[in-house]
């Protein structure tokens, strides 16, 4: 199952900038982008899953962003699947994995999670490189 969220999410770089510039900004912008992701999470109509592998790719206007700074938006991922009951929760109990994929799309940034039950494909991504 896939979904897929517009635009850029908030990568580390940003994040940080935010912590330290007022105390309540990255709270603010946690619960923003939180429940964005919900929201679209939820439109989607994504079943409940026990157990899950995410396949998270990144589609960024260009290569200028390290993979370490934008994957750091994958807090909000995991986050707005919990609130939007995708996931129970967003603990090693109930992520098996998470693999990270960046691509450039000028015209069309997002970023595309695919949501696999961890359940019934065990073995799928076992051995899944973590680049590719």
């Amino acid at each position: 199952m896939v979904f897929k969220i517009p635009g850029r999410l908030p990568g580390l770089n940003e994040i940080i900038e935010a912590a330290k510039s007022h105390y309540a900004k990255y709270s603010t912008e946690k619960k923003e982008y939180t429940e964005e992701v919900a929201w679209l999470a939820k439109q989607a109509r994504l079943p409940k899953f026990e157990k899950a592998y995410l396949v998270i790719t990144w589609f960024e206007p260009d290569r200028r962003r390290d993979p370490d700074n934008i994957m750091a938006g994958q807090k909000f991922i995991l986050d707005g699947l919990v609130a939007a009951g995708a996931i129970p929760n967003d603990s090693q109990k109930y992520i098996a994995g998470i693999v990270h994929r960046f691509r450039v799309d000028k015209q069309n940034p997002r970023v595309e999670v695919e949501i696999i039950d961890a359940e019934k494909d065990s073995e799928l991504l076992k051995e899944q490189e973590l680049w590719d």
